[in-house]
């Protein structure tokens, strides 16, 4: 099982990657990152992107039906603009569920739906603590 560091270098290891973090979206401050970051400043990109988790986080109108006990009600969030792609993915953890690793790709390079599918599986073996 991987911890931080681990799994921001395998994020990396996906096509068309630039830069990857694991996010607070509560406190909107990264607790890991590798590679490059949008606008080249990790923390506040870190920031940023933290506050569109927190609002599909906590807003009913983005959550799944039925209640899902302990989970944030959102699994991921894709965001695509004219060069790259951003994809955040909650981390369902053993206390509060307020992380989610945040992929930068490269639109040309990258596999968005590979890169979601990879991003879930990371995100299911990460270890924190």
């Amino acid at each position: 099982m991987p911890g931080i560091d681990e799994c921001l270098l395998e994020a990396m290891r996906l096509p068309g990657a630039r830069g990857a973090a694991l996010v607070d979206w509560t406190s909107g401050l990264a607790l890991g990152t590798v590679g490059e970051a949008p606008g080249g400043d990790h923390e506040t990109t870190a920031a940023e992107a933290a506050e569109l988790a927190r609002m599909t986080a906590e807003h009913g109108a983005f959550a799944a039906a039925g209640p899902d006990e302990g989970r944030p009600p959102v699994e991921d969030v894709i965001i695509s603009n004219h060069d790259s792609y951003h994809l955040l993915r909650f981390v369902d953890t053993s206390f509060d569920s307020s992380v989610f690793l945040h992929l930068w790709l490269g639109r040309e390079e990258g596999n968005l739906a590979l890169a979601r599918i990879r991003l879930g599986e990371m995100a299911s073996r990460l270890v924190l603590g």
